[in-house]
């Protein structure tokens, strides 16, 4: 939870691209980020894997007018609609981008490649057919707003009844850095997005930074079995709340377009 996801770039810059908002060339080159390269296999009328520029364009032949965010996780098939093959790699995953106006989903691989101290990513997506049905359990921004600011009391909370580095100056600096990180690439969505949407996605970022955090300073007062259960059994509807939050952020500009033709 501490950077965005992959699935998210590419939907919010494809939808981006897709609304004629942005160049096919700063699309791409937004999706890729920090990585070598992505390129997408399996997309129909490819024999082969092709580079993004060609796939989106290929996916707008296919009749896609959107792109929207799965996160899913054991037990919570968040944003999934199926086939179980398709949400088998996408939990493997952990993420999946599902195409709006065709039945089709890409699930990312990433790959490490080149000598230590000079290794490149490179990412496959995966194109895959997907039941046409409503996503589960995704929230509207409305809800995910009002559910975060509950969230975000209750992770603090947390941390600070089971004496976890939630707060202090540990945990101080890391949220210093995020908001810095924040201030530095102040498009956390892409060109089309509501403002609403990306201050959605800011708390959702937020919340799973303290929950990380929760999880990766150690056990702090929580020295038994039962105290450090309670921690997992607190932050986990926590967790799941800033994952519902993030893909209702990322899918708002799909499902607002969506409403508007009704």
């Amino acid at each position: 939870m501490l950077t965005e996801p992959r699935s998210g770039r590419l939907a919010a810059w494809g939808n981006a691209l897709l609304a004629g908002l942005v160049s096919p060339d700063d699309a791409v080159l937004s999706v890729v980020g920090e990585d070598a390269v992505h390129r997408v296999e399996g997309l129909p009328g490819e024999s082969g894997p092709v580079g993004l520029t060609l796939a989106l364009g290929r996916l707008r032949r296919l009749g896609v007018s959107g792109l929207l965010v799965a996160l899913p996780a054991p037990g919570h098939p968040l944003g999934l609609s199926g086939p179980p093959e398709f949400n088998a790699r996408a939990l493997e995953a952990e993420e999946a981008v599902v195409c709006h106006g065709a039945a089709l989903g890409l699930v990312p691989e990433v790959y490490e490649a080149g000598p230590a101290g000079d290794v490149h990513v490179e990412v496959v997506w995966h194109c895959l057919p997907v039941r046409e049905a409503p996503p589960a359990d995704v929230p509207s921004l409305g809800e995910a707003e009002r559910e975060l600011a509950e969230a975000l009391r209750e992770a603090t909370a947390v941390l600070s009844r089971l004496d976890v580095a939630g707060s202090g100056p540990v945990a101080e600096a890391a949220l210093d850095a995020y908001r810095a990180r924040a201030e530095r690439g102040r498009e956390v969505l892409a060109p089309g997005y509501p403002p609403r949407a990306v201050r959605v996605l800011e708390l959702a970022q937020r919340v799973g930074l303290l929950v990380a955090l929760a999880h990766e300073r150690g056990h702090g007062g929580a020295v038994s079995a039962s105290e450090m259960g309670a921690r997992t059994q607190a932050l986990r509807p926590v967790e799941r709340t800033a994952r519902r939050a993030q893909v209702a952020a990322y899918n708002s500009v799909v499902e607002e377009r969506e409403r508007g033709m009704r």
